[in-house]
């Protein structure tokens, strides 16, 4: 038998949830990020108002979604960069295969870019014979190892600086020691040739200025700053939802970004690219590139009750608060984006039919929503999804067939009295058992008498 995703997201979910090494790595790391972020709101005058004028914004920009793109081109291109308008991975990888091929590329740095694990880039890159060298620390450590990012954040988030000195050792041949700083040098020095020598470099953007026609790029280590400076050609891959109005919005942006992920007041790099460097200028690329992904972004956009997915700026907040992901990981959920708001988002870019049941992966409880730097109704975008697949029958044909017996039973209470409790609890523990509720809970078991017969003794 064929395990389908939503099989082995419930047996991986099993193996993660009672691994307890797993699970207090996770919780230390994560632990010290809500710390951080604890402090940091404290900083906030008014958090709340914060809040709300970010989500007034990002709701002006997603609704005015092509006004904005069209002026951020236009903008940008004024001052000689380039614009790509990719409507899906292959046609975004399509475009950079022909930069690559022009430059002559054999060494691609690129820092840590969600949109381009997203479209595979580092597998394309590979075969195509061009080494993709990821700069960034955490992204470098489990590009080592073999392994996706673990956090939208915070990459190498489930490994320890033991797990992380082993794979050093492994794969670098150095000599064991779990000094981090001895680490961190270990790293820096391999890098530091790559940013010279590279003929392209490669990063995100988290935010598009529309008024200026820029892409502003947030960061803590100074490496997306190298991997735009030193290669002839930048190579910029954003999300279109990234788009705000103005520039004076990144005010606003910047530390609700740096305090809801981090903890931060602001991160410790915040730079603004215009675009190539300029007659004058004495840095920069010969020549900048911006690829516009869509992605599936259109087909959200296109659900007026779901839309509000593409205000998230990628702060990683409802991951660390969310109960679920704390105990089954990132890696289980295999999709680009995991935790709650990869949940929302993830059966729209990569298909509903394959992903609708990471929208279940939830208690409901709300945390997420509570901490949102925009105000995204998350737990109320799952229900959402729920009801989408649904509708457009994408459930089990057994769970139908179940839930149409019990709304046939529930509408006629004469029906419903009909069976005795033994066969009741019958078809509870065959449907229950179905779904995995049986396996770590007790049976669920109707009373002996039903309320019309107790009702009808008494009188």
């Amino acid at each position: 038998m064929i395990a389908t995703k939503s099989s082995q997201f419930q047996l991986d979910s099993e193996n993660k949830a009672f691994d307890l090494e797993h699970r207090r790595k996770i919780r230390f790391n994560i632990g010290k990020y809500n710390a951080a972020v604890t402090t940091g709101l404290g900083f906030y005058h008014d958090h709340e108002l914060a809040r709300e004028r970010a989500s007034y914004l990002k709701a002006q920009a997603i609704n005015h979604l092509d006004d904005y793109l069209l002026e951020f081109e236009r903008n940008f291109t004024a001052r000689g960069g380039k614009v790509i308008w990719a409507r899906d991975a292959d046609e975004a990888l399509r475009e950079i295969g022909k930069i690559m091929s022009r430059r002559h590329a054999r060494t691609v740095v690129k820092a840590k870019s969600m949109t381009t694990e997203e479209i595979h880039l580092n597998h394309f890159l590979e075969q195509n014979g061009i080494e993709s060298v990821e700069t960034d620390l955490g992204e470098f450590i489990v590009q080592l190892n073999g392994e996706r990012p673990y956090h939208i954040v915070t990459p190498a988030m489930h490994l320890s600086k033991l797990d992380i000195a082993d794979i050093f050792v492994k794969h670098l041949g150095i000599e064991y020691t779990d000094d981090a700083q001895k680490l961190v040098l270990t790293a820096r020095h391999l890098l530091r040739n790559k940013y010279t020598s590279a003929e392209v470099g490669i990063t995100g953007g988290n935010f598009l200025i529309a008024d200026t026609g820029a892409v502003a790029v947030t960061e803590n280590e100074g490496n997306a700053r190298l991997s735009a400076t030193f290669p002839r050609t930048h190579i910029a891959i954003v999300g279109i939802e990234k788009v705000i109005p103005k520039l004076e919005d990144l005010a606003l942006f910047w530390p609700l970004l740096s305090t809801s992920g981090t903890g931060q007041q602001v991160t410790v790099y915040n730079t603004i690219y215009t675009g190539p460097r300029q007659p004058l200028e004495k840095d920069g690329p010969d020549e900048m590139i911006v690829v516009l992904l869509d992605n599936g972004r259109t087909n959200l956009l296109a659900q007026p009750a779901q839309r509000e997915a593409l205000h998230c700026i990628r702060c990683g907040a409802c991951l660390n608060i969310c109960p679920v992901y704390k105990n089954i990981g990132g890696h289980t959920y295999e999709t680009t984006y995991s935790g709650p708001i990869g949940s929302v988002i993830s059966p729209h870019l990569a298909g509903m039919a394959d992903n609708k049941h990471l929208s279940y992966a939830s208690s409901l409880c709300g945390a997420c929503t509570s901490v949102c730097p925009v105000k995204i109704p998350i737990h109320n975008l799952l229900l959402q999804n729920r009801q989408q697949a649904v509708r457009e029958n994408l459930t089990d044909k057994e769970e139908r067939t179940a839930i149409r017996l019990w709304l046939l039973a529930m509408k006629n209470r004469r029906l419903l009295d009909l069976l005795p409790a033994r066969a009741k609890n019958w078809v509870l523990l065959r449907l229950l058992s179905q779904v995995g509720w049986s396996k770590r809970r007790d049976a669920l078991e109707v009373a002996p008498q039903s309320f019309r017969k107790m009702w009808k003794a008494r009188g």
